[in-house]
């Protein structure tokens, strides 16, 4: 059953398998915030399960796009459209979240992000990518990547 993400009272709920769990959580608490503040959405999360169409969706893009096929197992996601924008999350085991922002006006921003937790290693997978460092005071320090999808989807 999707949930909303608490910011404020950060829980690893949904995430515990992860070995850097408590960072993944901050992480998601991190979006959470910013999608309370910047729009007034309430950011809510799934199981993979019961989520599988955001899972299908991000894995799509990642392997039309770029060949790209992420080794570890999805835990959660969520998908949802703001201020014209459709975003969609999903956060594996490993500690990566990946999200795809894709404008639904033509012309508009489309591009998949990459975020690590703290503490994990950049998966195998991603190794060809350069990451930013930012704090986060919920999530320590997020490194991330992305890059602008040119297919339409």
């Amino acid at each position: 059953m999707p949930y909303a993400v608490d910011f404020e009272n950060v829980s690893t709920v949904g995430l515990e398998s992860s070995p850097v769990a408590e960072a993944l959580a901050g992480l998601r608490a991190n979006e959470a915030r910013y999608f309370r503040n910047k729009y007034d959405h309430v950011f809510t999360v799934g199981t993979a399960e019961e989520e599988a169409d955001a899972v299908e969706r991000v894995t799509s893009i990642l392997e039309d796009e770029r060949g790209i096929r992420i080794a570890s197992p999805a835990l959660e996601a969520t998908r949802f459209e703001v201020d014209g924008v459709d975003w969609t999350y999903v956060f594996y085991e490993s500690g990566l979240s990946v999200n795809v922002l894709y404008s639904v006006a033509d012309g508009g921003k489309r591009a998949v992000g990459f975020k690590l937790s703290d503490g994990m290693e950049v998966p195998e997978e991603l190794s060809a990518f350069k990451f930013a460092r930012q704090k986060s005071r919920l999530a320590g320090t997020i490194r991330g990547s992305f890059f602008v999808i040119k297919g339409t989807y």
